[in-house]
Formats: structure tokens, C-alpha cells, sequence
């Protein structure tokens, strides 16, 4: 009942377009309160990764050199890498498997867009929940990259903003994708494309050392930018190429954001 009227609070005064679709965003953080469990349990998967490659193998690797010639910790090369794995996976949660079953399954956009909501303002109100989600795990998976000795605490501050950029590409791009699924096996297709961006995005091994024709591909993912950013900062290692990553994701995420309130408009407004 609290959660209920702190939301409604917070919504009262924005004014128009964002006002509806934080009212979008506040439902969805008052239903969470029944599968909390659910969502901090998202946070646990790369913090084992970091644990078991990042610490056990960086105990038989030890130093670890990057592009630029910088000497790191093979733990330090790995943390941010599972920095931008954990504000995709936190993003895609939200956007894929749960956004198709409320759209397709539980019918929950129809009603929505009965009332004067319009459908981006509900793909911008899902996309907001599913950011603060995805910016709960990094503001964790920072503290504990600042625990181990990893990255430093005026370091954490710039990956915190990268971190929250790649759930903003991420959950846009996830939201777009779950409009064109027809059925819950769909997202075999889709897993199996997150869990190969996350193995060969430069991720455990430098992107530089895969062959010519691969490290094109994997340059053409949206994980690999995230990487490169969110490692730029956490070592130090700022270079202009950032730039780079930082327009790559942004064009996603608008691009993304884009396809996903067109295709619900199509959906829900024939």
C-alpha cells in the first residue's frame, strides 16, 4: 500500500507524455514486489563468472596485457566485461521474456492502450523499469569490483554512466526483437545469439587476438562496444575510440526504441 501511493506521488506533476509513461514504469516496480527474489537473482550469474574465470583463472594467469600495453590483473580485465554482461542481462529480462508475455500472453498492453496511453509511452515506461533494473546490478557489481581491489572508486563513477547506457541499448533492442517473436521457442533463437556475444565479445580474451574476419563480426555487436567502454574506464585505459562505442549504442538504442513503439502501434492499434 505504501509502494502503491509513493508511486502515484512521484508520477503527479510530471506533465503529460512522461507522466503516463512513468505510470507505466511504477506499476511495474509496485508488481515486483512479488518475484523480488526473481530479479535480484540476476545479479549472481556474472558475479560467479567474475568469481570462478575472472579470480580462479587469473590466479594461474596473473598479469594481463591490454591494447595499449598496460599491465592489469587478468580479474581487472575480466570485471568490466562482466560489468556491461550484467546491465545487458538485467535490461534483457525485462524487455525480452517478460515484455512478450505481457504482450502476447497476458494481453496487459491491451488495456493499457484503452486509457490514454499511448504505445511508446508504454514501450518508454517498460523501458525505464527495465533500466533501473539493469542499473541495481551495476551499482552492486561496482561495489564489489571496488571490494576486490579491481578498479578504483573515482574510476566506478564513468562505468556507472557506460553501464547504464548498455541496459538503455540493450533493453531498446530487446523490446524490438520480443514485437516480432510468435512463441515462447523463439527466444532459443535469441539465447543463443546473448551467450555467443557474451563468450566472444572480447569479454575473456582481448578481441584483438581472434582472426581477421571474426574480429569484424564481433565488432558488429552490441556487447563488444559495451565492453570496450566499460573496460576503458575501469582501467584507465581512455582512448577516442570511445567515441566510438558511445555513438554506436546510442544509435541502437534510439533505433531500437524506435522499431519497438512502431511495432507495438501495429500491434495494438490495427
Amino acid at each position: 500500500m505504501v509502494t502503491t501511493l509513493l508511486a502515484a506521488r512521484l508520477v503527479r506533476g510530471v506533465p503529460g507524455s512522461l507522466a503516463r509513461a512513468g505510470s507505466v514504469t511504477m506499476r511495474d516496480i509496485v508488481s515486483t514486489r512479488r518475484y523480488w527474489a526473481v530479479v535480484v537473482s540476476g545479479f549472481f550469474e556474472p558475479v560467479l563468472y567474475l568469481l570462478s574465470i575472472g579470480v580462479g583463472v587469473g590466479g594461474l594467469v596473473h598479469n594481463f596485457q591490454l591494447a595499449d600495453g598496460r599491465v592489469v590483473s587478468y580479474a581487472s580485465f575480466v570485471a568490466p566485461a562482466m560489468l556491461a554482461a550484467s546491465a545487458m542481462n538485467g535490461a534483457l529480462a525485462e524487455t525480452a521474456n517478460n515484455f512478450f508475455g505481457k504482450l502476447k500472453w497476458a494481453k496487459l498492453y491491451d488495456g493499457m492502450v484503452a486509457t490514454p496511453l499511448r504505445p511508446f509511452e508504454v514501450a518508454l515506461g517498460e523501458l525505464t523499469w527495465a533500466l533501473m533494473r539493469g542499473t541495481i546490478y551495476s551499482i552492486a557489481f561496482l561495489a564489489l569490483m571496488v571490494g576486490l581491489d579491481l578498479t578504483t572508486a573515482l574510476r566506478t563513477i564513468p562505468a556507472f554512466v557506460a553501464s547504464v547506457l548498455i541496459g538503455f541499448s540493450f533493453g531498446a533492442l530487446g523490446m524490438a526483437v520480443s514485437t516480432f517473436m510468435r512463441t515462447w521457442q523463439d527466444f532459443d533463437y535469441t539465447n543463443v545469439v546473448i551467450f555467443a556475444m557474451f563468450l566472444f565479445s572480447g569479454t575473456f580474451v582481448p578481441a584483438q587476438s581472434y582472426p581477421v574476419a571474426m574480429r569484424a563480426v564481433v565488432a558488429l555487436t552490441p556487447l563488444y562496444h559495451g565492453v570496450e567502454l566499460v573496460r576503458g574506464f575501469t582501467t584507465g585505459a581512455i582512448g577516442w575510440s570511445m567515441l566510438g562505442n558511445v555513438a554506436y549504442l546510442v544509435t541502437l538504442a534510439v533505433v531500437g526504441l524506435t522499431i519497438a513503439s512502431r511495432r507495438m502501434t501495429r500491434l495494438l492499434c490495427p
